[in-house]
């Protein structure tokens, strides 16, 4: 069964429709890659999904074990390469909030940050730097 219907738009844009939800992402080619960057680009899109996968996990991992992570927030930076272009490393940092973990919680949700869904899915050559900030 279909998950995602995108259209193309022209102009090298897209539009994305999550079919449970009704949800749309529009998706635009960035401005080195001929685009007008006016969006996400589909390498943003990677990298935000493998932020937010491992977020997700770590959310679980935290839920089931009475930790409190509400309010971390995510820094994710792409690195391009070229010949071929392509996504080189993502750079995430994770900035928990001051709630006093200890360190067998920090442990805890730091070892599951890369058995998520899209981490193990992407290529093996692509870096996954992953930065804790407690």
């Amino acid at each position: 069964m279909t998950t995602i219907k995108t259209k193309y738009l022209g102009d090298l844009r897209t539009e994305n429709t999550h079919l449970q939800s009704g949800s749309k992402i529009i998706t635009d080619a960035p401005t080195d890659n001929r685009g007008k960057g006016e969006a996400f680009s589909p390498t943003d899109m990677l990298a935000t999904a493998l932020g937010n996968c491992i977020m997700t996990i770590m959310g679980i991992k935290a839920m089931d074990n009475g930790i409190d992570l509400v309010g971390t927030e995510l820094d994710i930076t792409k690195i391009m390469a070229n010949d071929p272009r392509r996504v080189d490393e993502v750079i995430i940092a994770f900035n928990f909030p001051q709630k006093g973990y200890t360190e067998e919680e920090k442990k805890l949700i730091e070892s599951v940050a890369g058995i998520s869904p899209v981490p193990l899915s992407v290529h093996p050559d692509l870096k996954q730097t992953i930065i804790f900030n407690w």
